[in-house]
């Protein structure tokens, strides 16, 4: 007997991709949407997200998504770092799902359980 057991899908980008692509196609922005600018955008969002956590203790870093002068931006941040890594996902055809299971797949031979030391 096979198993015909489907695993359900990690993530559904879907419904962000089609929201995404609208939202370009409204304001007539696939022109710039290269893979180029969109990895430069990404890269910019996550500068962004990081200048958040700049000269913070590992203890205020824990606390920034519920400390009100630092929520609103780590979450800003945090959106902004999705939706450009979907719509770069989406623009140059990279199944996410797929390549997230992949990518887990690959980490856990290579970090296997109970061994805390990166392989190199």
């Amino acid at each position: 007997m096979t198993d015909t057991h489907i695993k359900p899908a990690l993530i559904d980008v879907s419904r962000l991709e089609a929201t995404l692509q609208q939202f370009a196609d409204d304001r007539d922005w696939n022109q710039f949407h290269s893979p180029k600018n969109l990895a430069m955008a990404l890269t910019g969002e996550v500068g962004e997200l990081v200048e958040i956590f700049q000269w913070m203790t590992e203890e205020q870093s824990k606390l920034v998504a519920e400390d009100p002068k630092t929520a609103r931006g780590v979450r800003d941040e945090l959106a902004d770092v999705l939706l450009y890594l979907v719509r770069l996902s989406s623009v140059l055809g990279v199944d996410l799902n797929e390549a997230v299971t992949v990518k887990l797949s690959a980490n856990a031979l290579k970090y296997p359980e109970g061994d805390a030391t990166p392989k190199r």
